[in-house]
């Protein structure tokens, strides 16, 4: 007999995110290669988000959010990682749907 499967639902004002694989290195605006193993204690990153609370007001599933690492719970779900935070946390938003954007685009 199989087990019964569970949708994971998000409470209150939480949001789960799926952070984007960097292919790791990357360049400087100079054109230097900063390796994968340099880490940077404020940089914010990006993630996807896969699943928000009743109480979330502006982000949806599907748009593309910009948030600190450490400002985050980890969470494993079928082999893979997700992250857990308040809406609040999050810095800004990339989507289709542009409200008050800033011109630039992802």
């Amino acid at each position: 007999m199989s087990e019964p499967k569970f949708e994971v639902q998000m409470l209150h004002d939480r949001v789960m995110i799926k952070v984007e694989k960097d292919s790791g290195e990357r360049r400087s605006t100079g054109g230097i290669v900063i390796p994968a193993t340099v880490e940077e204690a404020n940089r914010l990153v990006w993630g996807e988000v896969c699943g928000v609370g009743h109480h979330v007001r502006i982000v949806k599933a599907g748009d593309r959010v910009l948030f600190h690492p450490g400002d985050q719970y980890e969470v494993e779900i079928q082999g893979e990682n997700y992250l857990v935070m308040r809406e609040r946390d999050l810095h800004a938003i990339a989507s289709e749907r542009p409200e008050h954007g800033t011109g630039l685009y992802l």
